[in-house]
């Protein structure tokens, strides 16, 4: 009998926590490794907004209940799922990634319509920009900031330091840089010879170069579902 696979995932909570819910569900064996902590930030909202756009699920916590009846905009299905659990009533899904939220946006919602973008600090600058160029007008607030991990969990380190790690998911640029930056400093990077990447574009990929992975995987589509598809 092949014994099942063991993927770390180095997403934040509380994606990480639900990532690992659905692995174990697939029968793989899920060891949690956040990369990045995330801090909510308070934020003055508008009174009103004819939609929500967000391109992070990381952007709903931050947001009231009064806002669950606006139409929301989201930049993946993973994210729409995550926005009609904490409680909004129409949600859409971009299934792709800040370029196809804009777009979808543009061709959905009137002309001069108000649209609340909540994001991370230093996030969805240019995504703001796009829908401002499409007639939209746009009160971006930042909702929370990431900040780097100081370590990996004990139980990520025990794991890789016994060779035990045959995936690691890989969401975004920050956590590639974040992740290679821990396992090297901690003299891990030696144990990925045997370990597969998981990455959710070129982009996170890139900073996984130099740690000696057998193979390097990229999602076609920058979003969960892409990448547990290239888990097998």
């Amino acid at each position: 009998m092949t014994e099942p696979l063991t993927v770390l995932v180095t997403r934040p909570e509380p994606g990480g926590s639900a990532t690992a819910a659905i692995l174990r569900e697939r029968g793989y064996v899920p060891v949690l490794a956040p990369c990045l902590t995330i801090e909510p930030l308070p934020a003055t909202f508008p009174s009103r907004c004819d939609a929500i756009v967000i391109a992070s699920a990381q952007a709903l916590p931050g947001l009231p209940h009064a806002f669950h009846p606006v139409p929301l905009f989201a930049v993946g299905d993973a994210t729409a799922d995550r926005a009609r659990h904490a409680g909004f009533q129409r949600v859409h899904s971009a299934a792709g990634t800040a370029k196809e939220l804009a777009a979808l946006v543009a061709r959905t919602m009137p002309h001069a319509a108000r649209l609340l973008l909540p994001c991370g600090e230093g996030h969805s600058l240019d995504l703001a920009r796009a829908l401002r160029l499409a007639g939209l007008k746009v009160s971006r607030r930042v909702v929370y900031r990431s900040a780097p991990a100081p370590f990996l969990a004990p139980a990520a380190q025990a794991a890789l330091d016994a060779e035990e790690i045959d995936r690691v998911m890989i969401f975004s640029p920050a956590t590639a840089r974040r992740f290679a930056s821990l396992v090297t400093s901690a003299g891990l990077a030696r144990t990925l010879h045997r370990a597969i990447a998981v990455a959710i574009s070129p982009a996170a990929a890139a900073p996984l170069a130099r740690l000696g992975f057998e193979a390097i995987r990229t999602a076609v589509s920058p979003d969960q579902d892409h990448m547990l598809s290239l888990l097998p």
